[in-house]
């Protein structure tokens, strides 16, 4: 079934209006991206794809002030991730020469004037929305004499704020964009690729709909905040005179609860040292996600589940851990791990003896193959996985009692060491030699199984455990705008790992074995010293709703 979206290109390409497709991602090089915009990426380019037409990468450079060119490499970064492919990375700031002289031009045709009203008070002209807006004293101004400010404006001969060219529409406009945008500003900074070139800049609103009409782009998709820029956006198409312009279509933004996405507070928690910058695992920006250990698929995946609407929705994060487990629960290999060891001694094995085991890398999927693992007298099991006075209906680990060390032998518990203090150090078990890959010959049943690694063989590495940054119980924001932030969102324990996994390299996933999917770090790994971030525990919350 097709979105509404889809209908509507269909609906052009029927009347003639277009006969090809051309999307475009246009983001602001001042900040990286986040979730939200994956489903813009993912959107426009999908739709190109299935009309077989173009896609266009473009930065809308026109704001110098918070512009870096960092954020131009890693939004390209992003997108090249997440599946999308263009021909050529275009810049708004390349068609600069171009925007100038359409606002000639709508200047000539009397539809654009210069005026010299402070930001106040082009505000306090503007209106409200429910008041309408005052004429600007400079709307009348001789064409030739806003032409020759203009042209000084772009000479440098007027300071910051001094003079702004406005577009000539409606001041009594209902829409409070249509009364008299500013079009055009000074601003005496270098910007990015232009340099020191420009001291005068364009405005969004005006910018935006000539680089989409000068790229030939034949829709332009953005999200439900620009519907009321849209006529606007036609306005200045049809007053600048292109022919066959494009057409602006807006959908619902995805938005994702109890997360960060506002750039402000990003910046704030990076500069306070919360997280450890724009790609920290606990954020939901694309590189976070990426370093995190999310994959394109999973992501895509989300964007599908989340849908194409007019109406906004707030997906929840279950979901998207959904995705993530459903992509990774037949790709990767499932490890054994010990995240909060105590020593296990298996009395009767032999000192010094050990043996190799063979184990199938994922159960599920058999052409991942097998692996062999060291097992002997000494071993690693989660603490957890132990009680010397066990409550109800715990089948794990405790004396008498007998468990399945995983792909290995049964054992039973025959006693503990402890310290001065009374704390267990030391766990003491027997096991069977005929139970050799985990099952009993005389058909005998256990009712617990646990992981295990072998202790001489296994290799020390700092394992990352992420929750939410945010306090889900008392939301994202405080009353004073602040942000609730949960004090156990990273958890780091020195963890136990199974040999196979030590010359693992970045954003290399596996399972570790009831603890959940985890990927090398990209960042603080190095070569034979993994740093493992959890991506998302095992247990799920989301259902998939029920098919009509």
């Amino acid at each position: 079934m097709k979105n509404f979206i889809e209908e509507e290109i269909d609906k052009d390409l029927e009347s003639g209006r277009f006969d090809h497709v051309v999307t475009r991602f246009p983001p602001e090089p001042n900040g990286f991206l986040h979730i939200g915009h994956a489903k813009s990426i993912l959107l426009n380019y999908g739709l190109a794809q299935e009309y077989h037409g173009q896609f266009h990468m473009r930065f809308d450079d026109t704001n110098p002030t918070k512009e870096r060119s960092e954020f131009v490499d890693a939004i390209q970064e992003d997108i090249r991730w997440l599946g999308a492919k263009w021909e050529k990375t275009m810049y708004a700031s390349d068609y600069f020469e171009q925007m100038y002289e359409y606002a000639v031009k709508l200047i000539k045709k009397g539809k654009a004037y210069a005026s010299d009203l402070s930001a106040d008070q082009i505000r306090e002209y503007r209106g409200t929305l429910t008041e309408p807006g005052k004429k600007d004293p400079n709307s009348d101004r001789p064409v030739s004499e806003s032409l020759q400010i203009f042209s000084d404006m772009r000479d440098g001969k007027y300071k910051d704020g001094e003079m702004v060219i406005r577009a000539k529409i409606d001041m009594s406009s209902p829409n409070i964009n249509m009364r008299d945008p500013v079009i055009y500003r000074v601003a005496h900074m270098a910007h990015q690729r232009q340099g020191d070139k420009w001291c005068i800049y364009p405005m969004y609103d005006f910018a935006h709909p000539i680089e989409d009409a000068i790229e030939g782009v034949t829709h332009s998709i953005c999200t439900l905040e620009f519907e009321d820029h849209r006529p606007l956006y036609n306005w200045v198409v049809e007053e600048c005179e292109f022919e066959n312009p494009p057409r602006q279509i807006e959908f619902a933004k995805l938005y994702l609860k109890n997360v960060v996405t506002g750039k402000r507070y990003i910046k704030k928690l990076v500069e306070d040292g919360i997280v450890d910058g724009w790609d920290d695992p606990r954020l939901v920006s694309i590189a976070g996600l990426r370093r995190r250990g999310y994959t394109p698929e999973s992501i895509r995946r989300f964007v599908e589940l989340a849908g194409v609407s007019k109406a906004n929705s707030i997906a929840e994060y279950p979901m998207l851990e959904y995705c993530i487990r459903e992509d990774l629960k037949t790709k990767v290999s499932r490890i054994m791990a010990v995240l909060d060891p105590i020593e296990l001694v298996i009395d009767n094995y032999p000192d010094g003896a050990s043996e190799k085991l063979t184990v199938k890398n994922n159960v599920e999927n058999p052409d991942l193959g097998e692996r062999e693992v060291t097992f002997s007298k000494h071993l690693y099991i989660e603490k957890s996985d132990f009680m010397e006075v066990p409550v109800k209906k715990y089948f794990r680990m405790f004396p008498g009692n007998e468990v399945r060390l995983m792909n290995a032998y049964f054992v039973t518990c025959t006693g503990v060491d402890k310290d001065e203090n009374g704390n267990i150090i030391r766990i003491h078990a027997t096991y069977d030699p005929a139970t050799r890959g985990g099952d009993s010959p005389d058909g005998r049943k256990v009712k617990g199984t646990i992981h295990w690694v072998d202790k001489e063989s296994a290799f020390k590495a700092t394992v990352r455990l992420y929750q939410n940054i945010i306090d889900e119980e008392k939301g994202v924001y405080n009353e004073d705008n602040s942000l609730n932030l949960n004090p156990d969102s990273l958890i780091v324990k020195e963890a136990y790992i199974e040999s196979s996994v030590k010359e693992a390299t970045a954003y290399q996933s596996f399972q570790f074995v009831r603890n959940g999917f985890f990927t090398v770090d990209c960042k603080d790994s190095k070569k034979g010293e993994p740093v493992f971030n959890r991506i998302v525990s095992l247990k799920s919350s989301f259902r998939l709703p029920a098919e009509n």
